[in-house]
C-alpha cells in the first residue's frame, strides 16, 4: 500500500495557504512571473519556506548557493541564518544578479549576502581550502549538477547539509529519452546521491523534487 497523497491543484493550493509567505516574498514572486516563462526558475513558496526552516534547523551561519535568479531563495536561506549569517551567491547572468541585489536590499538581508557573478565552478574552485559552509543549495544547469554537488559537498562541515532542487524533472528522469541530456544526468546524480557513503541523503517530493544530503 502506498502512502503518499497526491497533490491536485486544490490541495496544493491548501498547502501554500498554510505555508507562510510575506509581502517580500509575495512581491520578489509576481515580479518575477511578469518576466515570463523564465520565471520557472524560481523556486516555489514550499521550498522557500522549506530552506527557511531548514537553516534554522541546523543552526546554519554560512551557506552557499549554486543559482540566485531573481534573489527568492537567496532571501529565504539568508533569512534563516540569522544576524551574523553570511550566504555567498553564485550567478552566471549579470541581470538576475542585479534583480537580486535589489530583492535582497529590498528585503533587509543585503548585508548578509555577497553575489559573485560568473560561472559557480569557477567560484567554487577559488574558495580558500578551509571555508567550509554550512548549508549548499543548488539549482542551477542541470548539465553541470554532478561538478556542482562535488564542490559543495567538499566545502560542507561534517553534518552540513546540500539541497539540489528540480531532482525529478517534472518526471523525465524515470525514463529519459535519447535527445534529453538533462534528464539522463539528473538520473545518474540522483542515482550516485542515493549510493554516496558520504552522505545521508533522502529525496522528498516537495514542488519538482528535492534531494537533501547531510555530510558524515
Amino acid at each position: 500500500m502506498s502512502k503518499f497523497t497526491a497533490l491536485d491543484d486544490s490541495l496544493h493550493a491548501y498547502i501554500l495557504g498554510h505555508t507562510p509567505e510575506d509581502e517580500v516574498l509575495a512581491r520578489v514572486r509576481e515580479e518575477t512571473a511578469a518576466m515570463g516563462d523564465i520565471a520557472v526558475m524560481q523556486i516555489a513558496p514550499d521550498q522557500g519556506a522549506f530552506l527557511t526552516l531548514l537553516a534554522r534547523a541546523i543552526g546554519a551561519r554560512h551557506a552557499i548557493e549554486v543559482g540566485t535568479f531573481t534573489g527568492y531563495s537567496a532571501i529565504c536561506i539568508a533569512r534563516g541564518l540569522g544576524p551574523a549569517g553570511r550566504l555567498l551567491c553564485c550567478e552566471l547572468d549579470e541581470e538576475y544578479a542585479e534583480i537580486a541585489s535589489r530583492n535582497l536590499e529590498g528585503a533587509g538581508v543585503a548585508g548578509k549576502t555577497e553575489i559573485r557573478i560568473g560561472p559557480a565552478l569557477d567560484t567554487l574552485r577559488i574558495l580558500p581550502g578551509d571555508e567550509l559552509f554550512d548549508l549548499g543549495f543548488i539549482d542551477a544547469d542541470k548539465e553541470t549538477y554532478p561538478e556542482y554537488y562535488e564542490e559543495v559537498l567538499a566545502r560542507l562541515r561534517p553534518g552540513g547539509v546540500v539541497m539540489l532542487d528540480n531532482v525529478l524533472l517534472r518526471g523525465r528522469v524515470l525514463d529519459p529519452q535519447p535527445d534529453d541530456e538533462r534528464a539522463e544526468i539528473v538520473k545518474r546524480l540522483n542515482e550516485q546521491i542515493a549510493a554516496d557513503d558520504r552522505v545521508d541523503a533522502v529525496m522528498l517530493g516537495v514542488a519538482d523534487g528535492i534531494t537533501l544530503a547531510l555530510k558524515k
